[in-house]
């Protein structure tokens, strides 16, 4: 597994392709969490709650990962199946050919802090 020191670091290394959609998502998530803390986490770009992981995201071969915890897709799934937008446990696959949907990345953002919150 690659390592890198910190998000500007896996930024910088990722395929210029790709580049712009980690910026968008990184600028997206910080708005939303503004004190959650920027780590890298399995490799990949994560921001996290008082010490524990609130989402992490990632450039892969074929889509944008987006990984909200099983909780974050679940709370979604019908949105997500409406969209057309494939899943698995823990994981939201954004196609690189169609833009992010912003609304659904916000709602879900958004329900994982809150979720984090009480917990």
């Amino acid at each position: 597994m690659q390592t890198y020191k910190n998000i500007d670091e896996y930024i910088k290394k990722a395929p210029k392709e790709h580049q712009e959609i980690l910026k968008t998502m990184r600028t997206l998530v910080h708005t939303l969490v503004p004190k959650g803390e920027e780590v890298i986490r399995y490799g990949m770009p994560t921001i996290q709650i008082d010490g524990k992981n609130l989402l992490h995201y990632a450039v892969m071969k074929g889509h944008f990962g987006f990984y909200p915890a099983p909780t974050g897709v679940d709370a979604f799934v019908t949105e997500l199946q409406k969209s057309g937008i494939e899943y698995s446990k823990g994981c939201i696959r954004f196609p690189y050919n169609k833009p992010l949907p912003i609304a659904l990345i916000k709602k879900i953002v958004t329900f994982r802090v809150k979720e984090e919150r009480i917990r």
